[in-house]
């Protein structure tokens, strides 16, 4: 069966290639993966580890604004397997988004072909495992789009760049893990934090003394907000999730769930080793985990404690948060400047507010988005869509302001239609920090505040010039509003990036929806879709 894969592989990629020279597209990368098993030791504990290609984590992506991205896939596990890419946007295609609503997972001993296009996008993102908690053993990698040499850059071109993946991690093999949670109850507390895939003093970056380095940071993990911070050493920060900063500079950085940073570090301290610290927040026990910064003409290894950092403060986070800014000036992945969309005079068509809420449902625990708890379906969202098979989820299943109903299970879609643009509020009003996705999108992170929202926190709202990115936390017993363009025709995931809440339901799908049947608003389904479900057979 591999050598037909293969073969079908080798046609497929013969046909792009071919189409790509007579339209003038833009360029064409491949990339063929194995993803199998592989024992790995992360915190010196023996444990099944998922390998892309032998690696954990998995290769690195490199890509340039508009590249077309040839992702051929083989699953060599013994269980169903699917790629996400968390903050890629697949304009006009969510059938290459990698979640269970949009796509078939790849059957053990078989291989899919991702197409992906990085269309107007720049910046720094990772890749994962969207499921069975796969993500619990690995799968993930950095992702990271380069500006075109015509497009300027706000800053000028570092010596080096670094990939940093960070995250809680268990030493339980993610069989374990998602039994426990399938049988009703919620993790324990994490056994360690891991960076690039390694405990304590496992990677050195290696640096020269008076030259500057990018280096972009992602957390990873399962369930922790992290802080980030080198000994000795600012960062300047220059990039978030594709949007250029306001170029502020910080002693450490609060990196919440499923968020990515990049940051200019200058090498600009007597030649020795430095700790690079990634610890936790808002936990009450605190994990500490480090690496080293090498300078190459070092005369000395690092020596003494690690430096502290912020550990229950929300307050501090809190205005870290609001100190985010969008470089109004700067390009973008296009040459008009970032500033040319006047984000916050545009009229909103529709408000949608999710509250967070841990309810148990049938004595097992769960989590719910406005009382409803999300269950997957037989078939993926957007193959029913498409096929129009009736009793797979209807739409309204989930409303868009909380009830204060009891919870229930539900296959969750709410409904959007394009080119609308929603005032979107993210509630806790529980004592945990809460880290939410939308897949698909950009948004504007307009507001966030202690207490209950009203329509009267509107008037607090930064409408000139906050950060646009993909994925934002929730304080504690706080909210957090956002501007989101519905611009983007498709099944989108909205999601908890506790991948423990995520796993348990704290998740819906928005179909933004358009009715012209047209490759303007939206490509067909790809000749290679995996047909799953209801829709085996159409």
């Amino acid at each position: 069966m591999r050598g037909i894969g293969f073969f079908w592989s080798f046609t497929f990629l013969f046909l792009v290639l071919s189409l790509s020279c007579i339209n003038g597209e833009d360029p064409y990368r491949f990339y063929t993966w194995n993803v199998t098993y592989g024992d790995i030791w992360p915190l010196g504990v023996k444990q099944q580890g998922i390998l892309i290609n032998g690696q954990f984590p998995g290769p690195q992506i490199e890509s340039v604004t508009n590249e077309n991205l040839i992702i051929n896939v083989f699953n060599s596990l013994d269980e169903p397997f699917l790629i996400s890419w968390n903050g890629i946007q697949q304009r006009r295609n969510s059938w290459q988004d990698g979640v269970y609503g949009t796509n078939c997972p790849i059957p053990p001993g078989k291989n899919f072909t991702y197409v992906l296009q990085v269309k107007d996008q720049i910046g720094s993102y990772f890749y994962f495992p969207s499921l069975a908690f796969h993500k619990a053993a690995g799968a993930f990698g950095g992702f990271k789009i380069h500006s075109r040499s015509i497009i300027p850059v706000p800053f000028t071109t570092p010596a080096g760049e670094f990939t940093v993946l960070a995250g809680d991690w268990y030493s339980k093999n993610h069989t374990d893990l998602r039994a426990i949670l399938d049988g009703g109850s919620d993790l324990p507390f994490p056994d360690g934090l891991l960076i690039n895939g390694r405990g304590p003093n496992g990677n050195t970056f290696t640096v020269e003394q008076g030259k500057t380095y990018r280096f972009r940071i992602s957390n990873v993990g399962l369930t922790t907000a992290i802080n980030f911070r080198i000994q000795g050493h600012k960062m300047l920060l220059v990039e978030v999730e594709g949007t250029h900063t306001l170029q502020n500079t910080y002693e450490s950085l609060d990196i919440h769930l499923g968020q990515s940073y990049s940051v200019l570090v200058t090498a600009d301290q007597p030649p020795q080793d430095y700790y690079i610290v990634v610890s936790t927040r808002f936990t009450s026990q605190i994990l500490t985990t480090t690496s080293t910064l090498h300078y190459s003409n070092a005369a000395a290894s690092v020596s003494g404690p690690p430096p502290g950092g912020p550990t229950i403060q929300t307050d501090w986070s809190l205005e870290q948060a609001r100190s985010l800014r969008r470089n109004l000036t700067a390009n973008g992945p296009r040459p008009n400047p970032q500033g040319s969309y006047h984000y916050g005079l545009i009229n909103v068509t529709h408000t949608i507010r999710l509250q967070s809420t841990a309810p148990i449902i049938n004595g097992k625990q769960r989590y719910a988005v406005n009382s409803a708890s999300f269950i997957p379906a037989d078939t993926p969202l957007k193959l029913a869509d498409y096929y129009k098979i009736s009793g797979v989820f209807s739409l309204g299943s989930i409303p868009d302001y909380p009830t204060g109903s009891g919870a229930y299970l539900q296959t969750s879609v709410m409904a959007a239609d394009f080119r609308g643009y929603a005032e979107v509020v993210f509630e806790n009003p529980e004592d945990t920090e809460q880290s939410w996705h939308v897949d698909g999108h950009n948004f504007f992170v307009v507001g966030m505040d202690g207490g209950e929202w009203t329509p009267a926190s509107r008037l607090t709202y930064n409408l000139r010039d906050t950060i646009s990115r993909c994925t934002v936390q929730v304080y504690p017993k706080s909210w957090t509003a956002v501007y989101m363009p519905l611009d983007n025709v498709g099944m989108w995931n909205i999601r908890s990036e506790n991948w423990v809440r995520q796993y348990l339901g704290q998740q819906l799908y928005l179909r933004v929806y358009s009715p012209v049947n047209s490759w303007r608003d939206e490509y067909p389904i790809p000749s290679n879709a995996l047909k799953c479900g209801r829709a085996v057979g159409l």
